[in-house]
């Protein structure tokens, strides 16, 4: 991101650690309630996390590219989500929540902005069924989106290759959202790997903290980290799940989120292959649509 775009941010101290040029935060949201209200019905109220104090994180850190992912609390109200795309047209990409039902001028308006996926939360409360994730993929596959999921691929091990049947690449959120000291011994986890494998899912490396209490210092998270980057780095994303909203645990400062990216991506090669390439590929090169 570059010094124009945060001009309007606060000076930023210096991290220990900065991500390489053209890095690329996979997951942020923004929680400004008095602009822009939550919805009566949320299973959380987030404390404020502005625009301003992100783009103080960027800076920090070297993040120079983000994706928005649009939270359960607004509902269907994208206010937020389109504001933000459209003040940072360019170097922002947006992941939408789109319903069965979401009319097709949104979509439309929401890609021209710089939209690339829906998100699906199948996680905190009543998981759609299949016949309405259906109903989602088929609003949102004309435009070559992807879709991105919530999912514990323990409690739900096919889930991934049912919504990939239906036609849009799959990303998986933040490591598989399963305790990282069981998750290797599940179905759904052979699964996510062979996936990956071939290409075919997207892992993001992102909110360690949901799958260990102390995750800047277990070592069951690297190695779940170390499994996905061997198994296929050219699959994996990273985000920084910012202001890390409703997490199980507690959540370690951002230097120490960001410090496990040169501990899981040790490589300079890999660790650009993950923080720009991948973030380029799948978020800025434009989506063939149908």
């Amino acid at each position: 991101m570059s010094a124009a775009h945060l001009a309007s941010a606060p000076t930023a101290r210096p991290a220990a650690f900065r991500l390489p040029a053209g890095a690329c935060d996979c997951h942020f949201h923004v929680f400004d309630a008095a602009r822009y209200p939550y919805a009566p019905q949320r299973h959380y109220t987030p404390p404020d996390a502005t625009l301003s104090s992100y783009l103080t994180l960027c800076e920090r850190f070297g993040i120079e590219r983000s994706v928005l992912i649009h939270p359960t609390v607004f509902g269907a109200d994208h206010q937020s989500f389109e504001d933000i795309l459209r003040q940072h047209e360019g170097h922002m990409r947006g992941i939408a929540v789109v319903a069965p039902t979401t009319p097709e001028a949104d979509i439309e308006r929401w890609h021209r902005l710089g939209a690339r996926g829906t998100r699906i939360t199948t996680m905190f409360s009543a998981p759609p069924d299949m016949q309405t994730v259906e109903g989602i993929v088929a609003k949102v596959r004309p435009f070559g989106w992807h879709v991105q999921l919530l999912v514990d691929v323990v409690q739900q091990p096919d889930l991934v290759a049912q919504v990939q049947a239906m036609g849009v690449t799959v990303v998986v959120d933040h490591m598989g959202h399963h305790a990282a000291a069981a998750i290797g011994q599940s179905a759904g986890f052979a699964n996510l790997l062979a996936q990956l494998a071939e290409g075919t899912a997207w892992v993001k490396l992102s909110a360690p903290y949901r799958v260990s209490p102390q995750c800047h210092a277990d070592a069951d998270v690297r190695r779940l980290a170390e499994r996905y980057v061997r198994t296929n780095p050219q699959r994996l994303l990273w985000g920084t799940d910012w202001p890390h909203p409703s997490s199980p645990h507690a959540v370690p400062d951002d230097e120490q989120l960001v410090s496990l990216v040169p501990d899981w991506l040790p490589d300079d090669r890999v660790r650009e292959t993950v923080l720009v390439h991948n973030p380029t590929h799948l978020y800025w090169q434009e989506p063939s649509q149908g």
